[in-house]
């Protein structure tokens, strides 16, 4: 990243004073499967000093996934290369929030692709007024 970008955007990843407050203060605990940092206070209580991460990328909370997310807002003490997460059968992975992205869900008729959609296969009756 350019250092005019660096300095100026915050949403493009880490500031300069986010990465000096990391380094000065921060001890790393954990990478998640997007490549961001998790850190705390270096030398804090680890159930009171701050955490926090440093994205790898677009900084937007949805790639963060839940058992990191537990562990940011102390729901957890233990990071979750500490102490791995039950995963259910029926959980499925996590995804960020794609909306406004290239990815996102556009359902069938949507403007953004072109707004037509296939005729009603006979199931469907308008609604008209009296």
């Amino acid at each position: 990243m350019g250092l005019l970008a660096r300095t100026f955007t915050w949403w493009k990843g880490a500031t300069w004073g986010t990465l000096l407050f990391t380094s000065r203060k921060g001890e790393k605990v954990g990478t998640d499967k997007e490549g961001n940092n998790y850190y705390r206070e270096r030398g804090a209580d680890r159930h009171t000093g701050k955490r926090w991460v440093v994205y790898n990328g677009t900084v937007e909370a949805s790639r963060v996934p839940p058992e990191w997310n537990g562990w940011l807002h102390k729901t957890v003490d233990e990071t979750p290369e500490e102490r791995r997460p039950l995963i259910k059968a029926w959980e499925k992975p996590h995804l960020a929030n794609l909306t406004g992205s290239d990815a996102a869900y556009m359902p069938p008729g949507s403007l953004a692709l072109g707004g037509k959609r296939k005729k009603a296969t006979g199931d469907y009756e308008a609604w008209k007024p009296e």
